[in-house]
């Protein structure tokens, strides 16, 4: 990625984008991630104080996440640089009376803008789909106030990894729209690990996320070899 240039894959951002529209549908494109979504809020929520939080919400789709946090008492802002997603977003918000701030704007331009200004910054899903994760960290840790909480979620790179989220996941159960990952953008551990600490933050817990889509079940989990959840402290003003 070219210094300056905006940290977003156009084609990645494309295949979302079209997905827009079903966002919201629980059967749907999206059901994975509505069956998610309820344990990876409670992972923030033991872990942080939400209530009466400032939250960003990093690539924060249709909203899911966003309104969690917000029914929990936190003042949440949440970006994508997907209009249509937004849109979805503003528009489901909307229809629950619920004060989201929902903006069309990348990390790295909030990070500039707003630096230092969130107690809690999530990511979920969506490292894996950008050109440069590290410089994603980077704008996470600038965004974050000292001593704040990042949260983020992604998947490992590994055989089982492959063969369950995007061989079964994608081509045989047709949970998500082929082609939704690709192999080498997977992210191991030590990689978001070193990718942390390079940026200032430091992690302090990782966590499986498992999903058995045969009793439509999703848990926590001692074993991060698919999808898992991490825990950042960013660092305390010296």
């Amino acid at each position: 990625m070219s210094p300056g240039a905006p940290n977003v894959d156009q084609a990645e951002l494309d295949k979302f984008e079209a997905l827009a529209h079903r966002f919201w549908d629980p059967d749907g494109d999206f059901r994975p991630l509505h069956r998610l979504n309820p344990v990876r809020a409670q992972f923030i929520l033991e872990r942080a104080r939400v209530a009466d939080a400032r939250i960003l919400d990093v690539g924060c789709g249709g909203g899911l996440l966003a309104e969690s946090l917000h029914a929990a008492g936190g003042a949440v802002t949440a970006i994508d640089l997907a209009p249509a997603m937004i849109d979805a977003a503003r528009l489901h918000a909307a229809q629950g009376g619920l004060a989201i701030d929902y903006r069309v704007a990348s990390a790295d331009s909030l990070a500039a803008a707003e630096p230092h200004s969130f107690d809690i910054v999530v990511c979920m899903e969506l490292l894996e789909h950008v050109p440069d994760p590290a410089a994603m960290l980077s704008s996470f840790a600038q965004l974050a106030r000292p001593g704040g909480h990042v949260f983020v979620s992604t998947i490992h790179r590994n055989l089982r990894s492959f063969l369950s989220a995007i061989v079964a996941a994608e081509y045989v159960l047709r949970l998500l729209p082929r082609g939704t990952h690709e192999y080498e953008r997977l992210i191991r551990p030590s990689e978001l690990a070193r990718w942390g600490r390079a940026a200032g933050l430091t992690l302090l817990e990782i966590a499986g996320l498992d999903f058995d889509p045969f009793s439509d079940r999703c848990a926590l989990s001692r074993d991060p070899s698919i999808n898992y959840l991490a825990h950042f402290a960013s660092a305390q003003r010296p």
